[in-house]
């Protein structure tokens, strides 16, 4: 059998694609969020959440594959264009509110969404330390948010009166009001304040290190030691109730607030919750929308939580945990990518609709490709599902593939170290694969380096070969990673290994699913999903994708059954595939 292969800039391209057919030059460069590929005809539309959360995250996103792509004109415009909007729409305490649209009510900021926005900023600096737009608007974003914090010094109870050991801050509400600031009968509803509030972290401890921030870091710790204590969000074990995105955002940003300041308890604590949301998610990547709201049963898997478990595995690493590369790898090469829309002929399009009003109809086949979805279920993406493509989603992943894109291989130790398997190329190495068809990986060397090698993981089991120019060498091993040394220009440097079709058994989201398994690539997956099939990576097997005929939608229920995965597996002569049981 042949299998796909993982392609971390195919990735990065399509949705690339997808940013470009989906940002509105009509409102100068307004992200459309609402996308309803399964209305007959299908359309997009404008809503609030476009020019608030979406101009940074859809900044952020091409900012990212700009590292991963390189510069282009059409990417160029983009960002210039997202740059824009970002530093338009500014008002007091240095917050940034939404322009006044058709489809807008409230006015007002979030501080959710100010999580969003600051890192948009911070990458505007850090690009480039003279830009004095950005640093002025990520300063007064700082300060202002840290005027409207409550300052919890005294805790006043029957006991007595006992003051706070640690600075403690908490915003009165999760929203601000363009006119009237604070009205605590005004809210989002969404509960869970202290973490939807908190997403800010991560951004704060950043605008730290690139500006040396005193106030974002005194910000930073005051709101991490509100999370995690008065606020009674997480238990003894740090396990929780509510938003996986938020809370995994604020993991990753405890254990970055630790990396900064030395202090463990951050570090203990961020750590403790990616185990506790990882103990709920799949060994491939999947894990639900939230925690303990609904069955596991009846989550879904957002995208933005994918990338917030690759940012926990790059602090991990950075802590010294080798063990995440693995975690890193297999998530980025399974539910990341299969996250992603790369088929759409089950959209119905009417180009004959005309574009106006906050709304859009023409070519959404094509500009769909690229897109992520805001909740798949483990072996499908159902369409039938609100947010089964999510805005949102199109800014975070370009974010964790670019986490991603850096790590492929890195200098640890003195030694150039293959970490992911995609291909790559630099100015000093050019990397290629054949996973997973055969266990072959290749470093071809540009440039004279001291060492090189690749990490081992375990599904390459232990009978592996190095060769440089197709000859055996002698080869060093550290830390998990084997390196041969004096790697000369024009060298070849290849490992090669076994690899079989392992079957896994794993339970999880409220059920069993057995897993085919070729290295740290999973080729098929059973039970079979509707609507749209996951894990379909045998090229020799016709896809299931559903004609649009054949969906059923809520509330749709007189037009027949779908198209069941299993008649149309019979139909193509699907294989067992050969395994090995464990």
């Amino acid at each position: 059998m042949r299998y796909e292969q993982y392609s971390l800039k195919e990735d990065a391209k399509r949705v690339l694609n997808y940013i470009d057919g989906m940002t509105d030059r009509a409102y100068d460069y307004l992200p459309f969020w609402l996308i309803e590929p399964h209305k007959k005809p299908a359309e997009a539309q404008h809503c609030r959440v476009d020019d608030a959360e979406l101009v940074g995250s859809w900044f952020e996103a091409t900012d990212s594959l700009r590292t991963i792509l390189g510069d282009s004109e059409e990417l160029l415009k983009l960002h210039a264009g997202f740059r824009r909007r970002v530093l338009s729409s500014w008002g007091e305490h240095g917050l940034r509110f939404h322009e006044p649209y058709p489809w807008t009510h409230t006015m007002h900021s979030s501080f959710h969404e100010m999580g969003y926005i600051l890192p948009a900023l911070n990458r505007m600096v850090r690009n480039d330390p003279n830009d004095a737009e950005a640093e002025k608007r990520a300063s007064e974003l700082v300060r202002g948010m840290r005027s409207l914090v409550i300052d919890r010094q005294l805790r006043t109870f029957w006991s007595g009166d006992t003051p706070s050991r640690y600075p403690t801050y908490e915003f009165p509400n999760d929203v601000y009001l363009q006119e009237g600031g604070f009205d605590l009968t005004r809210y989002t509803g969404r509960g869970e304040q202290p973490i939807r509030n908190g997403v800010i972290l991560h951004a704060l401890v950043d605008r730290y290190v690139i500006a040396g921030d005193e106030v974002a870091l005194d910000l930073a710790q005051g709101l991490a030691n509100h999370l995690l204590g008065v606020a009674r969000y997480f238990n003894y074990k740090y396990e929780y109730f509510g938003h996986v995105h938020s809370t995994m955002w604020i993991a990753a940003g405890l254990m970055y607030l630790s990396r900064v300041t030395g202090v463990e308890r951050y570090f203990d604590a961020g750590k403790k919750i990616y185990d506790f949301t990882r103990s709920m998610s799949s060994e491939f990547g999947w894990l639900p929308e939230y925690a303990q709201w609904h069955p596991l049963s009846e989550e879904h898997c957002e995208t933005c939580c994918i990338k917030d478990m690759i940012m926990c595995h790059e602090e991990l690493i950075l802590a010294g945990y080798d063990e995440y590369w693995d975690e890193m790898n297999k998530f980025a090469r399974n539910q990341l990518t299969e996250n992603q829309i790369k088929y759409t002929g089950y959209v119905v399009v009417d180009n004959s609709l005309p574009d106006g009003d906050g709304k859009t109809y023409r070519g959404l086949d094509k500009r769909l490709i690229g897109g992520y979805t805001g909740g798949s279920e483990p072996n499908s993406i159902s369409l039938s599902r609100f947010r089964s493509i999510a805005g949102c989603c199109v800014g975070t992943a370009p974010i964790a593939l670019a986490i991603i894109w850096k790590h492929v291989a890195t200098v640890i130790g003195g030694v150039l170290t293959v970490n992911i398997h995609t291909e790559k190329e630099t100015e000093e190495w050019k990397l290629t694969h054949k996973l997973p068809d055969e266990g072959l990986i290749t470093l071809k060397i540009k440039k004279e380096l001291p060492a090189a090698g690749f990490r081992l993981y375990n599904w390459m089991g232990k009978r592996w070969t190095i060769k440089i120019n197709g000859a055996e060498v002698a080869t060093k091993n550290a830390r998990g990673v084997v390196y041969a040394e004096n790697l000369k220009a024009g060298d070849i440097l290849t490992i090669e290994f076994p690899i079989e079709t392992v079957e896994k058994k794993e339970f999880f989201a409220g059920a069993e699913y057995t897993e085919y398994w070729r290295g740290a690539d999973v080729v098929d997956l059973l039970p079979r999903g509707e609507h749209v099939r996951l894990y379909q990576r045998d090229k020799l097997i016709p896809k299931y994708y559903p004609r649009p005929e054949d969906i059923v939608y809520a509330g749709d229920q007189d037009k027949g059954p779908t198209q069941s995965a299993n008649d149309t597996q019979k139909k193509t002569g699907d294989k067992t595939l050969p395994t090995k049981r464990i």
